[in-house]
């Protein structure tokens, strides 16, 4: 599996998710439950436990490296995310599916299952945290391809991934069940290696100002 990595920067800092973590993610998710819209977020402390769990096992598997998302300042957590889809691009992996045993250094991976606090959404802690994996994959791992992805529906989330400077793929159509119970289409967004100078330019920028 990827090495877990503190990731810590002046306003947010990543750290490995834990089991420990459920209930101030709990706390974090029940601010104001309104603002999730398309994005499916676990409601009280039993569900809250399962997503982690489940979470924690993608990790063991070697197809996700989870983070929880606090304030540097304070530690509060505030969200969580990960990079998931991790592939090395051995010859032996699923095509579409889990790896095959352990996975080396990415080559390619999405970052995604984004969620904040209500009282820090619209803030720099996105941005930094972006940022922060951004640097991550490319300057460490030195991958290829970072993917995002959202359902089509949620302006919102499609205008977040494009000011990070992402690039529209296109849609997925009927890719998977949508957290309101019907059928989603997915739009995919991407970062490739010969892009990121710029977009790390323009984050910094914006973080800067």
């Amino acid at each position: 599996m990827a090495e877990r990595v503190v990731l810590a920067g002046g306003v947010v800092t990543l750290r490995p998710m834990a089991i420990d973590d459920v209930d101030a993610l709990a706390a974090a998710a029940a601010e104001d439950r309104s603002t999730y819209g398309f994005t499916p977020v676990p409601a009280g402390a039993a569900a809250m436990s399962e997503y982690v769990e489940g979470v924690l096992a993608d990790e063991r598997a070697g197809w996700a490296l989870p983070f929880v998302t606090t304030l540097t300042a304070d530690g509060r957590v505030v969200g969580s995310t990960r990079f998931l889809d991790l592939d090395d691009w051995r010859g032996e992996r699923r095509v579409g599916g889990a790896p095959v045993g352990a996975v080396g250094t990415p080559r390619t991976a999405e970052i995604g299952g984004t969620w904040l606090a209500a009282s820090v959404q619209r803030t720099a802690v996105n941005t930094e945290a972006k940022l922060l994996m951004l640097r991550h994959a490319f300057d460490t791992w030195d991958v290829e391809r970072i993917t995002f992805k959202t359902d089509a529906r949620n302006a919102r989330s499609r205008v977040a991934i494009e000011r990070l400077g992402a690039h529209f793929e296109g849609i997925r159509r009927a890719h998977v069940r949508a957290s309101d119970g019907g059928v989603r289409d997915s739009a995919y967004y991407s970062i490739v290696r010969d892009e990121w100078p710029g977009v790390r330019a323009a984050l910094e920028g914006r973080l800067a100002a």
